[in-house]
């Protein structure tokens, strides 16, 4: 299935089921990557979808510190073997989500051997029966756990800005994925653009690297205008949506929530 413009669309390849996984991956450190997932998790329970926010960034996790969040299990306590996956779910009431927390610096997480990535997937994937989607927040770069992590997922959503260094590790993980087997499963947010317009325009750079070099076309999935209010929202640990719900950076995130919502998680 292709869009108007000729790119596939947001639709499942995967065997038709609903894709529930969502990695959220970006390369490079800096474009918003921990608040676009935070957000997103917002919009789609703002849209009745039951959702999990799971910190995959191991090692440097900061979920519970942008959500304000003094969590009393994480992440850890499931690599100790101490507690389930299951039993380290917070709820998050300001935003109306599910999160299992990370625990940053702790360097055991960052280095765990890939059978026991294997087995938190698969704990997570029993956990998924109970929610419309699980949102990984990925760690930023193009490492071993990370490409792992969104591998397993059933899509990946590769957060990017129009700055080189951005656009160049984009496309690396992109790349990779494509390598590795995975390419269909991309998708592409570009965040903190001028306009809608310079956001599409960051968004073709990308895309013609891919057409040119690696033949894929990995959708649009939604373009995210900057806004000052996103950093105030940060600063103050509470959700952009619900600090500034009439901007046009919450409208783009509502957008691409509401694309989520019917074209993947239907």
């Amino acid at each position: 299935m292709t869009t108007k413009t000729g790119t596939p669309s947001l639709k499942a390849v995967k065997g038709g089921h609903p894709q529930k996984l969502i990695a959220v991956a970006s390369g490079k450190g800096g474009v918003g990557k921990t608040w676009f997932s935070i957000t997103l998790a917002h919009a789609l329970a703002k849209q009745g979808k039951k959702v999990l926010l799971f910190d995959g960034d191991l090692g440097l996790a900061n979920i519970d510190v942008q959500l304000g969040l003094m969590a009393k299990r994480d992440l850890n306590d499931v690599i100790e073997g101490n507690l389930t996956l299951e039993q380290v779910i917070e709820r998050y009431e300001d935003g109306g989500f599910d999160v299992i927390a990370g625990r940053s610096g702790h360097g055991s997480l960052s280095a765990l051997p890939l059978p026991r990535l294997s087995e938190l997937i698969e704990q997570l994937r029993g956990v998924l029966n109970d929610y419309d989607a699980a949102i990984i927040d990925l760690g930023a770069g193009i490492d071993r756990t990370v490409r792992f992590m969104a591998a397993a997922a059933d899509i990946a959503f590769v957060v990017t800005t129009d700055e080189p260094t951005s656009l160049t590790d984009a496309y690396a993980f992109i790349k990779l994925s494509n390598a590795g087997g995975h390419g269909d499963n991309i998708r592409v947010v570009v965040n903190m653009t001028g306009s809608e317009k310079e956001g599409e325009g960051t968004y073709n750079t990308i895309l013609k690297a891919c057409k040119n070099f690696l033949k894929i076309s990995p959708p649009l999935l939604g373009v995210i205008r900057q806004d000052k209010k996103v950093r105030e929202a940060i600063r103050a640990q509470t959700p952009f949506l619900t600090r500034s719900p009439n901007t046009d950076t919450a409208a783009d995130i509502e957008k691409i929530a509401a694309r989520v919502a019917s074209e993947i998680l239907a």
